[in-house]
Protein backbone atom coordinates (compact mmCIF):
# COMPACT_ATOMS: atom_id res chain seq x y z
CA UNK A 1 0.00 0.00 0.00
CA UNK A 2 1.13 3.33 -0.59
CA UNK A 3 2.14 6.01 1.88
CA UNK A 4 1.10 9.08 1.60
CA UNK A 5 1.70 10.74 5.17
CA UNK A 6 1.50 14.51 4.16
CA UNK A 7 1.48 17.02 1.11
CA UNK A 8 4.57 17.66 -0.18
CA UNK A 9 3.69 21.03 -1.89
CA UNK A 10 3.73 22.30 1.85
CA UNK A 11 7.21 21.53 2.08
CA UNK A 12 9.80 23.35 0.23
CA UNK A 13 13.36 22.81 0.16
CA UNK A 14 15.76 24.78 2.54
CA UNK A 15 18.59 25.23 0.37
CA UNK A 16 20.97 22.22 1.69
CA UNK A 17 23.22 20.38 -1.12
CA UNK A 18 23.18 16.94 -0.72
CA UNK A 19 26.16 15.28 1.26
CA UNK A 20 28.12 12.54 1.68
CA UNK A 21 31.11 11.55 3.98
CA UNK A 22 32.70 7.78 5.38
CA UNK A 23 31.80 6.57 8.31
CA UNK A 24 33.90 3.02 7.81
CA UNK A 25 36.09 1.43 5.90
CA UNK A 26 34.07 -1.81 4.26
CA UNK A 27 37.45 -3.81 3.05
CA UNK A 28 39.01 -3.47 6.94
CA UNK A 29 36.81 -7.11 7.42
CA UNK A 30 36.71 -6.02 11.17
CA UNK A 31 33.72 -4.39 13.32
CA UNK A 32 32.91 -0.89 11.83
CA UNK A 33 33.73 2.11 14.16
CA UNK A 34 33.19 5.77 13.06
CA UNK A 35 31.21 8.50 13.55
CA UNK A 36 30.08 11.06 11.04
CA UNK A 37 28.46 14.56 12.98
CA UNK A 38 25.42 15.66 11.14
CA UNK A 39 26.87 19.31 10.61
CA UNK A 40 29.17 17.87 8.24
CA UNK A 41 26.45 16.81 6.53
CA UNK A 42 24.19 19.77 7.16
CA UNK A 43 22.02 17.55 9.43
CA UNK A 44 20.54 17.56 12.67
CA UNK A 45 21.49 13.56 14.04
CA UNK A 46 25.11 12.55 14.10
CA UNK A 47 25.27 8.45 13.23
CA UNK A 48 27.94 6.29 14.77
CA UNK A 49 28.68 3.16 14.17
CA UNK A 50 30.05 0.37 16.94
CA UNK A 51 31.42 -3.46 16.59
CA UNK A 52 33.76 -5.84 18.86
CA UNK A 53 33.66 -9.76 18.52
CA UNK A 54 34.55 -10.03 22.49
CA UNK A 55 32.02 -11.35 24.60
CA UNK A 56 31.36 -8.43 27.70
CA UNK A 57 33.28 -5.84 25.19
CA UNK A 58 31.69 -2.25 24.66
CA UNK A 59 31.39 1.16 25.71
CA UNK A 60 31.68 2.40 28.63
CA UNK A 61 28.96 4.04 30.96
CA UNK A 62 28.72 7.69 29.47
CA UNK A 63 25.39 10.23 29.12
CA UNK A 64 24.77 12.28 26.59
CA UNK A 65 22.34 15.60 26.89
CA UNK A 66 20.55 14.51 23.80
CA UNK A 67 18.32 11.56 22.83
CA UNK A 68 20.41 8.34 21.55
CA UNK A 69 18.92 5.50 18.99
CA UNK A 70 20.87 2.00 18.53
CA UNK A 71 20.26 0.17 15.79
CA UNK A 72 21.49 -3.63 16.31
CA UNK A 73 23.00 -4.94 13.11
CA UNK A 74 24.66 -7.99 13.71
CA UNK A 75 24.73 -9.93 16.88
CA UNK A 76 23.46 -9.80 19.91
CA UNK A 77 23.54 -7.03 22.33
CA UNK A 78 23.11 -6.03 26.23
CA UNK A 79 21.93 -2.16 26.87
CA UNK A 80 22.44 -0.87 29.90
CA UNK A 81 19.70 2.04 29.92
CA UNK A 82 19.16 3.44 33.77
CA UNK A 83 17.95 0.85 35.65
CA UNK A 84 17.00 -1.24 32.67
CA UNK A 85 18.68 -3.84 31.00
CA UNK A 86 17.58 -4.67 27.38
CA UNK A 87 18.82 -7.79 24.86
CA UNK A 88 18.64 -7.06 21.57
CA UNK A 89 19.43 -9.02 18.38
CA UNK A 90 20.38 -8.09 14.84
CA UNK A 91 17.04 -6.06 13.61
CA UNK A 92 16.17 -5.04 16.59
CA UNK A 93 16.30 -0.89 17.65
CA UNK A 94 16.61 0.44 21.18
CA UNK A 95 16.29 3.94 22.46
CA UNK A 96 18.31 6.02 25.02
CA UNK A 97 16.52 8.74 26.12
CA UNK A 98 18.52 11.94 26.86
CA UNK A 99 20.16 12.51 30.13
CA UNK A 100 19.78 8.64 31.22
CA UNK A 101 23.47 7.12 31.77
CA UNK A 102 24.15 3.94 29.36
CA UNK A 103 26.21 1.60 27.76
CA UNK A 104 26.08 -1.62 26.07
CA UNK A 105 28.14 -5.00 25.64
CA UNK A 106 28.67 -8.03 23.03
CA UNK A 107 27.03 -10.95 24.29
CA UNK A 108 28.35 -12.86 22.26
CA UNK A 109 29.38 -14.89 20.46
CA UNK A 110 30.94 -13.76 17.41
CA UNK A 111 30.56 -9.75 16.26
CA UNK A 112 28.01 -7.36 17.47
CA UNK A 113 27.71 -4.51 15.22
CA UNK A 114 25.27 -1.40 15.88
CA UNK A 115 24.30 1.64 13.93
CA UNK A 116 23.82 4.49 16.82
CA UNK A 117 21.72 7.49 16.15
CA UNK A 118 22.75 10.69 18.04
CA UNK A 119 19.74 13.08 18.22
CA UNK A 120 22.25 16.25 17.68
CA UNK A 121 24.80 17.59 15.00
CA UNK A 122 27.38 17.33 17.31
CA UNK A 123 28.76 13.82 19.49
CA UNK A 124 29.22 15.28 23.19
CA UNK A 125 29.74 12.41 25.89
CA UNK A 126 30.40 12.41 29.55
CA UNK A 127 31.87 9.45 30.12
CA UNK A 128 31.00 8.09 33.80
CA UNK A 129 33.34 5.37 34.62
Amino acid sequence: MPRNDFDPSTVQPDGRPPAKRTLFDADEGQPWKGNVPGELLGGQVTVLTYGNETPGEGPRLHVHPYDETFVVLEGKVRFFVGDQVIDAVAGEVVFGPRAVPHRFENLGPGRMQTLDIHHNPRWIQTDLD
